[in-house]
């Protein structure tokens, strides 16, 4: 296609994996002048944009990409990814806060929430509890809020995979692209096809 006669320019597709570590924003730059995550993309001379978000206190997987349709299918309800979370919560767990979870809880905002494949990772961890969650919809904040109406302190939340991706050995603060098969493996999962 040509736009006054020339071709266009059709920038390639990037697709990578974000360690985000904590103390920074999922954003491109913050008004409030607070570390974002462009300071960990250096190295990347092509504008991408983060794929949902996780909060600045949070750490772990982050998707970013300049492939709109696929970001778009990813935050969309209808093609929502499952989303793995490690949680470190002070103190043991009871099993009626687990039973909620599991159940699906009603947020104190009045927000219902679908059901959260919970489970402790590990026995008590000294006295604090790693949990293992799985979330399959996309509320704002949603494991800090269930804790929260739960009475369970978080000291860590880290996502550690996302649909059909694992973040693996990748080190805080560090990006990579993703391979060519983890980017068909990725589209496929949200509909597309496998390549753009």
């Amino acid at each position: 296609m040509c736009a006054g006669g020339r071709p266009l320019h059709h920038e390639a597709f990037v697709y990578l994996m974000l360690n985000k570590p904590r103390g920074y924003v999922t954003t491109l730059s913050d008004e409030k002048g607070r570390e974002d995550i462009t300071e960990l993309l250096k190295d990347c001379d092509t504008r991408v944009y983060p794929v949902g978000r996780l909060d600045m206190d949070s750490e772990g997987l982050l998707l970013l990409t300049n492939d709109g349709e696929l970001a778009q299918r990813l935050t969309h309800p209808r093609h929502h990814q499952p989303k793995v979370y490690e949680v470190l919560v002070r103190g043991p767990v009871p099993e009626t806060a687990l039973a909620a979870m599991r159940q699906g809880m009603r947020l104190a905002e009045g927000q219902d929430l679908l059901p959260v494949d919970v489970e402790r990772k590990t026995a008590n961890s000294g006295n604090n509890t790693l949990l293992r969650m799985v979330l399959c919809q996309g509320v704002n904040r949603q494991i800090r809020r269930m804790c929260r109406d739960l009475g369970l302190t978080i000291l860590r939340l880290r996502r550690v995979a996302q649909g059909p991706l694992d973040l693996g050995e990748l080190t805080p603060g560090q990006a990579r692209q993703l391979t060519a098969r983890e980017v068909a493996v990725l589209r496929s999962s949200a509909g597309l096809p496998s390549s753009a």
